[in-house]
């Protein structure tokens, strides 16, 4: 038996393999707090559902592009060799990019992928792309769509700004009182796009609380904060976080409380969002009172809290989840204005801090290092959509939308290729974009299991896993690179992106301009090649590549404490802020000149079209938190043991507070119908007081399973919840996406109960 290394987002491990097969897996002993979600390496990579030889669907390869796209999901899939396989391909590409042009291919692709440098999917894809000719895009990311799109309005570029947050150490030293909306959840810290070597984010609050920091939390679920803070919670109705921050800045106004000097000095448009706060402008005035009207929370809380973060080191914190709502540019926004008020941004310990242990990244000591990635080239199309606009591109071909302050076109859509990624995971409303989904003559997809991607394709080109491939693992907030080796031989006839790609380049005829001529290990040596140079450039001497396979890991030095805004509050003239002022911006003339009537030029409370106190809740009565799970990354690894064991009656769990169980009769591991007006879908009932009366949580990334596949509205038997969730933009600026404003019912599902089906393969048949 041999044990060998790997990493990935969620951590690094030694895998045990015996004959061929991984039948352990033990974490890294550097990490203080490992991911339970590397145990699915040992069944995840070898389980039954994997797709094993490339496939086309029945009627797409009897009758070519374009027909039966309504049968997408239902159809047999036949099984082909590669070579039938990459001329479909290309034959396809060409016909598409020779009749319609390029922008009819939309590759944005979106999804984690794998960790690998190399072998990462989107990148791969996008190379590949740009090497015939390009292709339509997507812009900004599902985590914190809105947020990409206003901030550098306000602040600086959410990347930048989250690179910059001030680290654990500094807060453990500094910060007497964190105000947190949305908690910190430290199964969301698990993971970091790239890699994780330490996860430091449960030390790291540990360590403020044990240094005395007293912690405050606003949101409906009691367990996005973990018990050992002692931390005091309120809550409030969901999506109204916003009128609890502009009650608590009118009470640091309306006492004197705010710091005039720093607003003078180093923001612009306090005067403007002023008449807005006192009510001036509208006749309401956003005191303790209204927002207690809004959100439920009691005005005394708010007056005795406002006072305290005045009299504290504060550091106010906001999850990504809150700007994944109606109107969600308004969040962050309004907790940069709110940290301004205080006049505690660039000091240690205190201003602002958005999506703490959202990723292990995000509060983690480490060095401003870029790693090398693989070139992606140059995308000669200029089309592009917003990421949550997919289902709007597919169904309104030449129709117009709103991105940003400017208006846009969405191309006709010929194809889909994608590769690393699951939109009937990420996006919203599934009914709506399988209706989409028939849109497209072609979908081609780079799939390592039958999910309901896979399912929904036309060709499906069987990938490898991490363990399959060697490959270097890294992550641009972390300290800690890996030599990946292969550990096992790929599943049946699986590839890895990169070779597959080479295989299609061939067929077209581009294969010199996409692969340079390099394998596998020839670009992994470039890419640590260029790490070398980059290092040095930091006076850190790296070892050379054979050094470095050979030894399985490097770590850099420990990273310098950061402070968020540090250098712009010492020397705002020498250190301005990438914004048109240079200052933080309260009030924008340019969000005010774009003339939106869902974003305006400061924050404001907005309200949602779905939340509780909408007409809507007449008849769907709960507010549904679709927020990230605790067993694996988005809808990676559902089919391994960590995520399966996480069940409930065979199914994805939703928790529901008591009293609302009684009310409906449900007791613990019922399975209930979830529903609305979009869909409906099963889960296993878990009933607990960590959820607020009025709100259920349903975690993403549960398999999409209909019980009739390809029908639009069949009932999903595995509890995703985006079969319920909004398929609407945050505002015309953002466009993000807006799960987190969804009503829902539950009642107890009546009759026999269907099997869950989806981690089984659909019917394969040979040619």
């Amino acid at each position: 038996m041999e044990k060998r290394l790997t990493a990935s987002h969620w951590g690094a491990y030694y895998l045990s393999v015996d004959q061929g097969k991984i039948t352990d897996v033990a974490p890294h002993e550097m990490d203080p707090d490992p991911s339970a979600i590397g145990q699915s390496f040992v069944d995840g990579i070898q389980h039954p559902c994997r797709v094993k030889h490339p496939a086309i669907r029945k009627s797409y390869l009897e009758k070519g592009p374009g027909a039966a796209t309504d049968k997408r999901g239902a159809e047999p899939f036949i099984e082909v060799e590669w070579d039938t396989a990459f001329d479909l391909v290309a034959k396809e590409l060409d016909r598409v990019r020779t009749d319609f042009g390029n922008q009819s291919i939309f590759a944005g692709s979106y999804g984690w992928a794998s960790a690998g440098r190399f072998h990462h999917a989107p990148s791969q894809i996008h190379r590949f792309m740009n090497s015939i000719g390009g292709y339509t895009k997507s812009v900004n990311t599902y985590s914190y769509a809105a947020s990409e799109v206003i901030l550098p309005h306000v602040v600086g570029s959410m990347d930048w700004l989250l690179s910059q947050h001030t680290s654990w150490p500094v807060l453990e030293k500094h910060c007497q009182l964190m105000v947190m909306f949305g908690g910190i959840a430290l199964k969301n810290g698990q993971i970091n796009a790239g890699g994780v070597g330490r996860h430091t984010a449960k030390e790291g609050l540990l360590a403020c609380k044990k240094a005395g920091t007293k912690f405050v939390n606003f949101g409906p679920i009691r367990d996005d904060v973990d018990d050992a803070l002692g931390a005091v919670h309120h809550q409030l109705l969901p999506n109204s976080d916003v009128a609890v921050m502009l009650a608590l800045a009118y009470q640091l106004y309306d006492g004197g409380l705010h710091d005039q000097g720093f607003l003078n000095k180093y923001c612009v448009g306090f005067d403007q969002f002023k008449p807005y706060l006192l009510g001036e402008s509208d006749g309401q005035p956003k005191d303790a009172v209204w927002a207690e009207k809004v959100s439920g929370v009691d005005a005394s809380v708010i007056r005795r809290l406002a006072k305290e973060m005045a009299s504290k080191r504060t550091m106010i914190t906001a999850s990504w989840s809150l700007q994944r709502a109606d109107h969600g540019e308004q969040t962050h926004w309004m907790t940069i204005v709110l940290a301004a008020m205080l006049g505690q941004i660039g000091l240690p310990g205190g201003g602002f801090g958005l999506g703490y242990a959202g990723v292990n990244g995000v509060g983690h000591q480490f060095n401003s290092f870029t790693w090398a990635s693989l070139d992606q080239g140059v995308n000669k199309v200029r089309d592009f959509i917003p990421v949550a606009r997919i289902s709007d591109l597919l169904l309104n071909p030449g129709g117009r939308f709103t991105y940003n302050g400017q208006s846009y076109t969405y191309p006709d859509t010929k194809v889909v290729y994608w590769a690393g990624g699951n939109p009937f995971h990420h996006h919203q409303d599934l009914n709506r974009l399988l209706k989409a989904w028939q849109k497209p003559d072609s979908i081609i997809v780079h799939e390592q299991t039958w999910n309901a991607l896979s399912r929904h394709a036309d060709i499906v080109l069987p990938a490898t896993m991490t363990a399959e491939r060697n490959d270097i693992v890294c992550a641009k907030r972390d300290d800690d690179i890996f030599a990946v080796k292969q550990v096992v031989e790929p599943v049946g006839q699986a590839k890895n992106d990169y070779d597959i790609f080479c295989g299609i380049a061939r067929s077209i005829g581009v294969l010199d301009r996409f692969s340079e001529d390099r394998d596998e290990m020839g670009w992994l040596r470039l890419f640590h090649a260029k790490n070398r140079q980059r290092a040095a450039s930091f006076g850190i001497d790296m070892p050379d590549f054979d050094s470095f396979w050979e030894a399985g890991e490097y770590s850099l030095p420990a990273g310098k404490d950061l402070v968020l805004l540090e250098d712009f509050r010492k020397d705002p003239d020498g250190h301005k802020l990438r914004t048109p002022s240079g200052l933080i911006e309260i009030y924008s003339e340019t969000v005010s000149s774009f003339e939106l009537e869902s974003c305006k030029g400061h924050p404001m409370w907005l309200e949602p079209k779905e939340w509780l106190r909408s007409p809507s809740a007449q008849k769907y009565s709960l507010h549904l938190i679709s927020n990230q799970p605790a067993t694996r990354l988005h809808s990676q690894f559902d089919h391994g043991k960590t995520s399966q064991q996480s069940k409930v009656s065979g199914r994805e769990a939703i928790t529901m507070h008591p009293d609302d169980a009684q009310a409906r009769n449900l007791k613990s591991d019922d399975v209930v119908r979830v529903y609305n007006d979009r869909g409906a879908t099963l889960a296993g009932l878990i009933i607990s007081a960590t959820v607020q009366p009025g709100v259920v949580q349903l975690p993403t990334g549960a398999w999409y399973d209909p019980l009739e596949p390809g029908v639009i509205g069949s009932l999903d038997k595995a509890g995703n919840p985006n079969v319920l969730t909004r398929d609407e933009g945050t505002s015309e600026l953002g466009q993000g996406p807006t799960a987190h404003s969804t009503l829902v019912e539950v009642e107890k599902f009546v009759g026999p109960v269907p099997e869950v089906t989806v981690y089984s393969p659909p019917e394969i048949r040979s040619l």
